[in-house]
């Protein structure tokens, strides 16, 4: 869940954006506009890795119900 959450924020974090610049090519928009409309959902993610990774019963919750 850790390395998905970190390639997410990868691919939506200049230099590399790779999600940000297909968003911008689908919709038309101009690469800036894609940026600031996705900054809030970095922040959100961000706030989501470091619970996970100090807290990780959170990600540990489904597999430990499992065993």
């Amino acid at each position: 869940i850790i390395m998905v959450v970190n390639m997410e924020i990868g691919m939506i974090t200049p230099p590399v954006g790779l999600n940000l610049f297909v968003t911008s090519g689908v919709t038309g928009m101009p690469l800036w506009e894609v940026v600031k409309a996705a900054s809030p959902w970095l922040l959100v993610m961000l706030t989501f890795l470091i619970l996970i990774t100090y807290i990780p019963q959170i990600s540990l919750f489904l597999p430990q119900l499992l065993f």
